[in-house]
């Protein structure tokens, strides 16, 4: 290296240990030689190099126009893992009850409930002992009791109700909402997914596919770190400002020539959302700045970052900073901490407890902040649980996409309302079916979004969220 070069790089590194300006900073690169003219012009300017490069090249995640007016602003949908029983929570059967453990067919027997229902609200809407706190907002919701999945295992049923096809990979649902509808906050993602392990089907679930990858959710993982690098390394925000202005000239000078690259623009744009997230996730993630009130509200121990009060009050906090599209996941692939329940139904007790009373907050918290009119809260599963058992005794249930129950609330869905039915033993729809691309139809539209106009083109075709089916529920819409 160049003597003066040599002694310019010394300064720079003495600097640093002084905690120097920006302007410091640029004034011992250019002696140096290391920065390039039109670069030193760019920094000494005060001008950031990342926003002038942001702006030469379409920027992804830049807010977008609906098709039309618009419900909804955002989206909270909670996922809970491994089927839920329909019969055992939002779908009373009481005939089923009666018949418990008496043969229905050769090698086939009645399976009951044996938690009771209980009517809640001006609406009257039954919901079973195992979510009291739920069965509280259900004036504010519209309980779904004839939703069908395109497929019976639980990868295929998870992706069927994420992305629209049971059989290959698709895009995420909150990656087609990023896609089409870009973020209100440009240091945060537009799609956040608040998931302590992987469900069924992994990252497939909130993955963007042949989506650019900007759009792929960010996962967020319960705990004291709940996003890696949340903090930053460099000594001070001066430094870190001019390396990331620094970075942002390089990678727009390689850019140029290669503007056809979606890839390469997705992955500039993920570190520029990574930066800004340091100085968005810490106050995301701060509850200390929640009263005791709220905290009591979600039933959340202070200092806790665990379980699904912590989940959802955070959910909350991401949609009142412009996150479009957050995903609450509850329960992972594991059978022992999800809602799989071949031979184990006591356990729904234990999980039960866990996202009761949060829901139920989030619900209640929403609406006390006057956000519910704007957002929408989606609380589903990927399949019910089956009421004929091969043999009696059983304590359990096996799989059952013919049938399950859903609800939504808020963003214009009519509240203390019950669409569809299921026949009296639960076994498949009786009325109304509504399927899982029918409920994508319905939340996109609820955006702003009509489901058959939100396409990308990819090897040769038009692909969309609902592929080519689906319909608007709109007797459910006020």
């Amino acid at each position: 290296m160049h003597r003066s070069a040599a002694v310019a790089t010394c300064n720079y590194k003495v600097n640093l240990i002084m905690q120097p300006n920006r302007r410091q900073i640029i004034r011992s690169l250019a002696g140096s030689g290391l920065l390039l003219p039109g670069l030193i012009s760019e920094l000494a300017a005060g001008d950031n190099p990342a926003a002038q490069a942001h702006s030469q090249m379409a920027d992804p995640l830049a807010p977008k126009q609906p098709h039309f007016a618009a419900k909804a602003k955002r989206v909270i949908f909670l996922f809970m893992t491994g089927g839920v029983s329909h019969i055992d929570t939002f779908d009373p059967k009481p005939l089923l009850t009666a018949r418990h453990d008496t043969q229905y067919k050769p090698n086939r027997y009645y399976k009951g409930s044996v938690w009771k229902y209980k009517r809640y609200g001006q609406s009257g809407t039954e919901v079973s002992d195992l979510f009291p706190h739920i069965g509280g907002i259900m004036d504010e919701a519209c309980l779904i009791r004839s939703m069908t999945n395109i497929n019976g295992d639980h990868f295929g049923a998870t992706i069927g109700i994420h992305t629209g096809s049971a059989t290959f990979n698709r895009p995420s649902i909150g990656s087609w909402v990023s896609y089409g509808l870009g973020t209100e906050n440009s240091n945060l993602p537009a799609f956040m997914v608040i998931s302590p392990g992987l469900p069924y089907a992994g990252g497939q679930v909130w993955g963007s596919d042949f989506l650019p990858a900007v759009h792929q959710g960010t996962r967020v993982i319960p705990g004291p770190e709940p996003i890696a690098n949340m903090h930053r390394r460099a000594r001070t925000a001066d430094v870190q400002r001019t390396e990331l202005d620094m970075l942002a000239y390089f990678n727009q000078q390689h850019l140029i020539h290669r503007e056809s690259d979606s890839q390469l623009s997705a992955r500039i744009k993920s570190y520029e959302t990574a930066a800004g997230m340091q100085m968005a996730a810490p106050d995301l993630f701060d509850l200390r700045q929640e009263s005791k009130a709220t905290l009591d509200l979600y039933g959340l121990e202070p200092g806790d970052t665990t379980g699904f009060a912590w989940q959802c009050l955070v959910a909350r906090r991401m949609v009142e900073r412009g996150v479009r599209f957050v995903e609450l996941i509850d329960g992972d692939s594991n059978v022992d901490r999800n809602w799989d329940a071949h031979a184990e139904l006591t356990k729904y007790e234990r999980l039960a407890k866990n996202v009761d009373q949060p829901v139920a907050a989030l619900v209640k918290d929403l609406k006390l902040r006057g956000m519910l009119d704007d957002t929408l809260v989606v609380f589903t599963t990927e399949f019910g649980r089956e009421p004929f058992l091969p043999s009696p005794g059983t304590n359990g249930r096996g799989h059952h996409a013919r049938v399950f129950s859903t609800w939504l609330a808020g963003a214009g869905v009519r509240g203390g309302m019950v669409y569809g039915r299921s026949d009296e033993f639960g076994d498949g729809v009786a009325e109304n079916a509504v399927s899982v691309h029918d409920l994508q139809a319905t939340i996109l539209h609820q955006l702003g979004i009509h489901h058959e106009r939100l396409t990308y083109r990819h090897a040769g075709r038009d692909y969309r969220l609902t592929d080519v089916h689906g319909r608007v529920v709109h007797d459910i819409l006020s």
